[in-house]
């Protein structure tokens, strides 16, 4: 399995997570709840977002990481 195709595990797997934090906070009646859950959800993007940079990165860097590479 290549660096690439880790990185885009892992952003797949941070962006489910996101999207359940975003299920939680629309489901739930609890204020203290929602909040939490929105700002696990925005944390969680950002994660994601910063991943991506660094898989664009590596694949101008190191295109030897990449499928097929």
């Amino acid at each position: 399995m290549t660096v690439d195709t880790q990185m885009q595990q892992a952003i797949a797997q941070i962006q489910s997570a996101a999207a359940s934090m975003k299920t939680f906070a629309g489901q739930t009646q609890d204020q203290q709840a929602k909040k939490t859950f929105e700002n696990l959800a925005m944390t969680l993007d950002s994660a994601a977002g910063e991943l991506k940079q660094r898989q664009q990165y590596i694949q101008g860097q190191e295109p030897q990481y990449r499928q097929g590479g």
